[in-house]
């Protein structure tokens, strides 16, 4: 499969990394490091370099407690770090907002795909997503960033994230959207518990069977430090892990702060993944 990009080719025959550049003060692991245009551009030169072939810039942190950024202090963030970007380097640019008024600035100013962790709930982003025709993402969360962690609860969780998923891509569909646009994301850590994320890789496969690309992102994420009880700064081993297993799992796209040792990580799975039976 091949996405276009606003022009740009994405390949997903074979899985594919999303660098995360988030231009915030306030991000959970990178907060405040990427935080201005030169050292933003310097940064996405060398994801690209390690193996990126998308730069996700955002310019809201929706790490758990966050709280809401005004559209004018979010375009404010991302576009000068977008544009330059585009300026500089041939890399696919996606945009991490849930904010329409955002999205518009964003394709406008280079990005050509949206990563939304509201599924394009928020009132004006379908109609955002219908004019703007990139490839979207829609990821799963229960509750907000800033509620999101307090009392996560699921019946079902693998059930209920490919139900949510399957839902949100038929209101796309509905909507005008193109099946052929649409990535899917369970939302790893966004309102689940460690056991809840634990199932949703383990059981991966069920969402991958919906036929869309499935974009990963657990790099980094609270699960890591809880189960294998180590500090931000040791998380790296474990994301790989979880990384590798996404990949053996179906996932096309994985989403790290890690790119040259996840590249390597995911690109070794893919090479066993690809070995003939009888070669």
């Amino acid at each position: 499969m091949i996405l276009d990009c606003k022009g740009k080719s994405l390949d997903l025959t074979h899985p594919q990394i999303m660098g995360i550049l988030n231009v915030t003060p306030d991000s959970f692991s990178d907060g405040g490091q990427f935080f201005g245009e030169d050292v933003a551009l310097k940064q996405a030169k060398q994801m690209v370099a390690d193996g990126a072939t998308i730069v996700d810039v955002g310019g809201e942190s929706t790490r758990p407690g966050a709280t809401i950024v005004s559209v004018e202090r979010e375009i404010e963030r991302v576009i000068p770090v977008i544009e330059a970007i585009e300026s500089e380097i041939d890399v696919v640019i996606s945009i991490d907002t849930s904010k329409p008024e955002v999205m518009r600035a964003a394709i406008a100013a280079g990005a050509g795909l949206i990563n939304d962790v509201q599924a394009l709930r928020v009132n004006g982003a379908l109609d955002a997503a219908f004019e703007l025709e990139v490839p979207v993402c829609l990821m799963h969360a229960q509750g907000t960033p800033k509620t999101m962690q307090e009392r996560p609860h699921y019946e079902d969780v693998v059930a209920e994230v490919t139900s949510f998923l399957l839902e949100r891509v038929e209101i796309c569909e509905a909507h005008g959207i193109k099946r052929d646009k649409l990535i899917v994301d369970p939302g790893f850590g966004f309102g689940k518990r460690a056991r809840h994320n634990l199932r949703l890789m383990k059981y991966l496969e069920q969402i991958v069977h919906l036929d869309l690309p499935v974009l990963v992102g657990i790099s980094r994420k609270s699960i890591i430090g809880e189960l294998l009880n180590v500090s931000m700064e040791e998380r790296l081993s474990g994301s790989l892990a979880m990384a590798s297993l996404a990949v053996w799992k179906g996932a096309k796209l994985i989403r790290t702060h890690d790119v040259k040792e996840t590249a390597q990580a995911v690109n070794l799975s893919n090479y066993v993944m690809q070995v003939k039976d009888f070669d």
